[in-house]
């Protein structure tokens, strides 16, 4: 079978072991970031299987019509909000998605932006190699808040290691989430306006979904510090579109770190966040580390191989016969 996989603009899905699972079928891998939709559907229209890489492309009901041997979708990850399952179904096109999911990797972005932000590396790194100094302080965290908005697996996780640091750990989410914070003997803020008030570095940890999309607005970004970094490593929609950028620029927060965006990937360096110099941005590469490439795609790859060999797999839609 010909197995397509488009948006491996980081040229990186090659040198990975579990590549082995695809032995004895055509692979065509694509590195383009954001073809336009014609150039797309020429690279994917022969293919019989097509690996998403998480959800760098929107399969839309026009693209799918546009790919008339397309039998399988193997999704990297569990997500398949991009891809219309209605759409599939009609058209008898199974869709497959990972089950496994690593909260370390996030975490430890989360930390490290934190760090790298607060420590101004990235900055003193450039003046370092000018031959000249930094100068400003670096803002220490014993004793200081983290505000974690959402305490999930991955938030555990970075709650955890701000307690080690000698930090204030304040909680704020659904019930869940304070309940959890409670046993852990963790701070839980009365509401969502208090822990933007409060903390000192705030973690925006949450889930993405109807309820959660603009869950943070202009008001509470403008409740924060003026010395507060907010660091995004969740998504970008969970913040009112337009209102970190503006926030930012008015100084409250003073600092924000963000690894997401709403139109990803950015190109160009086309976005508002990379033209302010509080603002440390990374290309939502939290989870761009070998361990978990290895996972996301070994469990694509297999489901792809197991669907090629006539194997019945587990789909998250209802394909017509």
């Amino acid at each position: 079978m010909i197995i397509a996989i488009p948006d491996d603009y980081h040229n990186l899905v090659r040198s990975l072991d579990c590549m082995q699972a695809l032995r004895g079928h055509e692979v065509r891998i694509y590195n383009e970031a954001a073809p336009p939709a014609d150039t797309l559907v020429r690279n994917l229209q022969d293919a019989d299987i097509i690996v998403p890489i998480r959800e760098r492309t929107r399969f839309t009901r026009e693209i799918i019509a546009q790919l008339p041997k397309l039998k399988l979708f193997s999704q990297t990850g569990r997500s398949c909000h991009h891809i219309d399952l209605e759409a599939c179904n009609e058209r008898g096109i199974a869709v497959a998605a990972g089950s496994h999911a690593s909260p370390y990797t996030v975490a430890e972005q989360t930390w490290a932006m934190i760090l790298g932000s607060l420590r101004d590396i990235a900055n003193e790194t450039a003046l370092m190699k000018l031959g000249r100094w930094r100068g400003r302080f670096s803002t220490g965290l014993k004793g200081r808040t983290l505000g974690v908005f959402g305490l999930g697996t991955i938030g555990k996780l970075v709650a955890a290691t701000g307690a080690s640091f000698g930090m204030r750990v304040l909680v704020w989410g659904r019930e869940g989430s304070l309940a959890v914070a409670r046993t852990a003997g963790y701070d839980t803020a009365a509401s969502q306006t208090e822990l933007f008030e409060q903390s000192d570095v705030l973690a925006l940890l949450v889930r993405l979904s109807k309820e959660t999309r603009g869950i943070v607005t202009a008001a509470h970004l403008a409740a924060m510090k003026p010395t507060a970094l907010l660091v995004n490593t969740a998504r970008a929609e969970l913040i009112a579109p337009g209102t970190l950028a503006a926030a930012l620029r008015a100084g409250r927060p003073g600092f924000a770190a963000v690894d997401v965006y709403e139109n990803e990937p950015v190109l160009n360096g086309n976005h508002p966040l990379l033209q302010l110099d509080n603002a440390l941005c990374t290309a939502h590469s939290a989870w761009l580390e070998r361990d978990t490439y290895e996972l996301y795609f070994g469990e694509a790859f297999r489901n792809a191989a197991a669907f090629a060999a006539g194997q019945s797999l587990a789909l998250v839609n209802t394909p017509k016969k």
